[in-house]
């Protein structure tokens, strides 16, 4: 009887191992899934030339978003207009102001002046949130507001 009872409990034993090889045969065969490696060494090697791939793809983006940072500094970022009226008695709001200037205090100032007879166009480039030309009243509000 108790060889009967080992023969039972071996018997266990080796149904319980080949359910578990069967299982793990299974992990394995989905791990390897979408590959063409046969063994864990080629897989390995496969994500190290990925990996390899990525990183150089990454160094190329960052340089990109260098330069276009760089750019996106010198461009036109804000613009404000003010419109008035600079003759007190005729006439309405037909004159303005407006400003251009980048992220670096960039950019030019322009005004118009509106009367009957004429209109007049002003042209004043800005330095540095600065002009080396006399601003009007109007032309220094919309370079604040730009600011």
């Amino acid at each position: 009887m108790s060889i009967s009872i080992l023969v039972y409990i071996l018997s266990g034993i080796i149904i319980i191992l080949l359910i578990w090889i069967g299982l793990t045969e299974y992990r394995f065969k989905k791990f390897f899934a979408g590959t063409k490696a046969r063994n864990l060494e080629e897989v390995m090697i496969e994500i190290g030339s990925q990996m390899k791939e990525l990183k150089n793809t990454q160094e190329v983006i960052n340089k990109h978003l260098i330069t276009v940072d760089g750019r996106l500094n010198k461009s036109i970022r804000s613009v404000e207009t003010i419109r008035f009226n600079p003759f007190l008695d005729a006439g309405s709001n037909q004159s303005f102001a407006i400003s251009f200037m980048n992220d670096e205090g960039n950019g030019v100032v322009m005004s118009s002046l509106y009367a009957r007879d004429r209109m007049s166009i002003f042209a004043k480039p800005i330095i540095g949130g600065k002009s080396d030309f006399e601003l009007s009243a109007e032309e220094k509000d919309v370079l604040e507001k730009s600011k």
